[in-house]
């Protein structure tokens, strides 16, 4: 299933986007570290996903 590995990194980027957004507009570290958190698992789960290790 390549269409969902495709769109959980979609999805983790967006969040990494978010994350220097937030950082720029000094946004509470704690929302940071929350959004850093899911863009991490995103991304994570996407690339396993992929089964480019299998």
């Amino acid at each position: 299933m390549t269409g969902l590995s495709t769109i959980l990194i979609v999805v983790g980027l967006f969040l990494v986007g978010g994350i220097v957004s937030f950082v720029k507009q000094k946004m509470p570290a704690s929302l940071i570290v929350l959004l850093s958190i899911g863009a991490g698992m995103c991304l994570v789960a996407g690339v396993l996903r992929l089964e480019v290790w299998n």
